[in-house]
């Protein structure tokens, strides 16, 4: 047991290092890329941060476990409202951009109900409820609608940078300084940033793997049981690298970062991470899982609400209150709804 507390050290020092390369690196790429750290935090954090719900899924696809593969997604997508932003608010106000008020949250919505509309096949006439290979590629359609969007303001941001530059060229040409500059922040160069970036998931990644084997480990050696292990470990082991990834960001006053990871991870993991498990292995709904999908789907509701406040802020009781519901639902669900 000593060699497991040893591992999950180390694990939780990579974890620590990893957030902190990924935070830095993702606000270095946003200043000299000339690109919104939200951007970033939709696309390359999210994606990133979602590598390991991608990777336990699909192999649990693989392996025939698709009951594995359903409480990984869509457990991780409540862990990341419930938990993260839940802890993340109760620590610090969260501050939401109006773009991701008005545009990703229903977006996020959008792919949810997508979802859970192609998940309920009995009404179509089917024996039972399941994502099947069809369901999964309608899925990636949506994925790719929504990184269509999102690329848009991609290359839109890079054109308002460049001008923004010529236009304070041209001002520093005449004696005047750039309205815009903000010489606190560091900006390493985009083939450095995508180092740190890089470098920061890998250690996230690794991290989280290392804390939830270890764990595992440890939880077996004291006795407990193998199903009290995969349904809390394995959900939320996936989401530790989103967990410190946002932590980190908000400790260095990165808050578009951190909410934009946390709602682009839940848009890959309910389209991408849904539609390529799917598309591998037709997925059906385990008992109970309808309860799960209904869960997601409160709790992806409750975080649209709050965030549509006229402040746009989610304040330390609302996040109290989105730690609690996911506490709860969770604690139900394994001893009193567990089949």
């Amino acid at each position: 047991m000593l060699i497991e507390l040893a591992l999950g050290t180390v694990g939780i020092a990579m974890l620590v290092g990893g957030g902190e390369f990924l935070v830095k690196g993702a606000a270095s790429l946003a200043r000299s890329a000339g690109i919104s750290p939200l951007l970033v935090g939709l696309t390359v954090v999210a994606f990133g941060t979602s590598t390991p719900e991608l990777a336990v899924s699909v192999e649990a696809a693989l392996e025939g476990s698709s009951t594995l593969a359903f409480g990984n997604i869509f457990g991780s997508n409540m862990a990341n409202i419930g938990l993260i932003i839940g802890l993340a608010a109760t620590l610090r106000p969260l501050a939401i951009d109006h773009v991701v008020a008005r545009r990703e949250l229903p977006m996020m919505l959008l792919a949810l109900a997508a979802a859970i509309a192609t998940a309920f096949d009995v009404f179509l006439g089917e024996s039972t409820d399941a994502f099947a290979r069809s369901d999964g590629v309608v899925l990636l359609l949506f994925f790719f609608v929504f990184l269509y969007y999102t690329l848009g303001d991609l290359a839109r941001q890079r054109n308002d940078h460049r001008a923004s530059r010529a236009l304070a060229k041209e001002m520093a040409e005449a004696g005047a300084s750039a309205a815009g500059d903000q010489p606190g922040e560091e900006a390493f160069g985009v083939l450095k940033s995508l180092g740190l970036l890089a470098l920061g998931l890998s250690g996230l990644i690794y991290g989280a793997s290392l804390v939830v084997d270890s764990a595992v480990d440890v939880a077996r050696a004291l006795g407990v049981p193998e199903v009290a292990v995969g349904l809390t470990l394995v959900a939320v082991g996936t989401s530790i690298p989103e967990l410190v990834a946002s932590l980190v960001a908000i400790w260095r006053n990165n808050l578009a970062i951190a909410v934009g990871g946390i709602v682009g991870s839940n848009i890959f993991n309910t389209l991408l991470v849904t539609g390529v498990t799917a598309a591998i292995r037709p997925m059906p709904i385990p008992a109970g899982g309808h309860l799960d999908l209904a869960a997601t789907a409160a709790l992806s509701l409750l975080l649209f609400l709050v965030s549509r406040t006229p402040d746009q802020r989610i304040v330390r009781r609302e996040g109290l209150c989105l730690l609690a519901l996911w506490s709860a639902y969770v604690s139900a669900r394994f001893f009193y709804l567990e089949p």
